[in-house]
């Protein structure tokens, strides 16, 4: 079977196998924890690592010019095969902590190679529905989040290494099909790119509706990535409350909540269509904003299945936004800055959600249940910059 036949389809379950790198040790966190000595606040870190290398490889490929020197597919598949040569190393080589932040660095390097290179090849197999797409590729983001929480459900007796070298097998699997397929027909390109320096781009924030889509996506960013670094321990909280104490049973409900927020994407990618994406995103801004609110009190007060059922609303809802952030500030953007432009705000965004997970998952062991609330700030400020698109008049008042 050519895989060129369903390009769209191999490039999604690619993207879905090596965006498993992201949260592997979360998903054996207890574990590993015990394993290495080291308390709640180190595991942060650890995520926070990810994401710091993240920011650095998405900068290195926007000011380089790699990405538009080299084919993406050609990328894809050596970052995916980096990314697996660094998670086995954090899994089996006898390396100090310190040494694990470098590790797990360097796999969010690889991710950078891997997620924005994956919607660069949605584009150049898409044929006039990029769009929808490129919500796909989201969707199937947050199952690849989700995926090590599954593994770790299926193989509740395994050891975390055993975890998280799945996760590196599954990572070379996609990086093999993305080197099988390659790159597709309908992008063009670019001989000699053209560089804007950072200050050029820049420029991009002086246009409200720009803004108001990159403010609206910071607040999201705020609270999506630390929802999902927490998710585990709110999960093992209300499984105890209720006297279940199996780690098979937390690590199938985390990966449900997680992975949810696939079907909230779609969702979303459909209903943008008919009543726009600023509105799209605000409802499901609102939604996890709501959920944020009222989860540590239904903690305190309500049932195990209330909770259950808050959280699932919650990771659908928590990534639901995410593609129509992009599409926003892709509308925005002038189209001689776009690339850099949206590399900056992608940067921007990744740094913002380094010091909420820490706080989070520093703090859930003291505060509980409430350091959901936390999480708040990032969906009022979204939605405080998101009136100004629902309601295009507000931008043309004086001030």
């Amino acid at each position: 079977m050519k895989l060129s036949r369903f390009p769209i389809g191999v490039i999604v379950v690619a993207q879905l196998l090596g965006t498993s790198l992201w949260f592997s040790p979360n998903s054996a966190a207890e574990s590993l924890a015990h394993a290495w000595g080291i308390s709640t606040p180190e595991l942060a870190q650890l995520t926070s690592a990810v994401q710091l290398g993240f920011i650095a490889g998405t900068l290195l490929l926007a000011t380089s010019g790699l990405a538009d020197r080299f084919p993406a597919s050609r990328i894809f598949w050596i970052a995916s095969v980096l990314g697996a040569a660094f998670n086995a190393v954090f899994a089996l080589a006898p390396i100090s902590f310190s040494q694990a932040l470098l590790v797990r660095g360097a796999v969010g390097v690889c991710l950078a190679g891997i997620y924005p290179l994956g919607m660069k090849m949605v584009i150049s197999w898409s044929k006039g529905n990029a769009g929808k797409t490129l919500g796909l590729l989201v969707a199937m983001l947050t199952m690849g989040t989700a995926l090590p929480h599954g593994v770790r459900a299926v193989g509740a007796s395994w050891s975390w290494q055993a975890v998280v070298l799945t996760s590196s097998v599954l990572a070379l699997v996609g990086g093999a099909v993305i080197a099988a397929l390659g790159d597709g027909p309908h992008l063009r390109s670019a001989s000699a790119p053209r560089r804007n320096s950072w200050g050029t781009a820049l420029t991009v924030f002086r246009e409200p509706a720009f803004r108001s889509a990159a403010m609206g996506y910071f607040g999201h960013m705020w609270e999506l990535y630390a929802f999902w670094a927490v998710a585990p321990f709110l999960v093992a909280h209300v499984l105890g409350i209720g006297g279940v104490d199996a780690k098979g049973a937390a690590s199938l409900v985390t990966f449900v909540v997680i992975a949810s927020g696939a079907l909230g994407c779609v969702a979303a990618g459909m209903m943008s269509q008919r009543f726009g994406s600023a509105r799209v995103a605000a409802t499901a801004l609102a939604l996890s904003g709501a959920m944020c609110l009222v989860f540590p009190i239904a903690a305190h007060h309500g049932t195990v299945a209330l909770c259950i059922v808050i959280l699932l609303i919650w990771g659908v809802s928590v990534i639901a936004d995410s593609a129509q952030f992009s599409a926003l500030s892709a509308q925005a953007c002038p189209p001689h800055l776009l690339g850099s432009a949206l590399a900056i705000q992608n940067s921007i965004g990744f740094l913002v959600t380094v010091l909420p997970i820490n706080m989070v998952v520093g703090m859930v062991g003291e505060l509980g249940p409430d350091v959901a609330w936390l999480l708040l700030p990032g969906p009022i400020v979204g939605l405080v910059f998101l009136r100004r698109l629902i309601y295009p008049g507000l931008r043309r008042q004086p001030g």
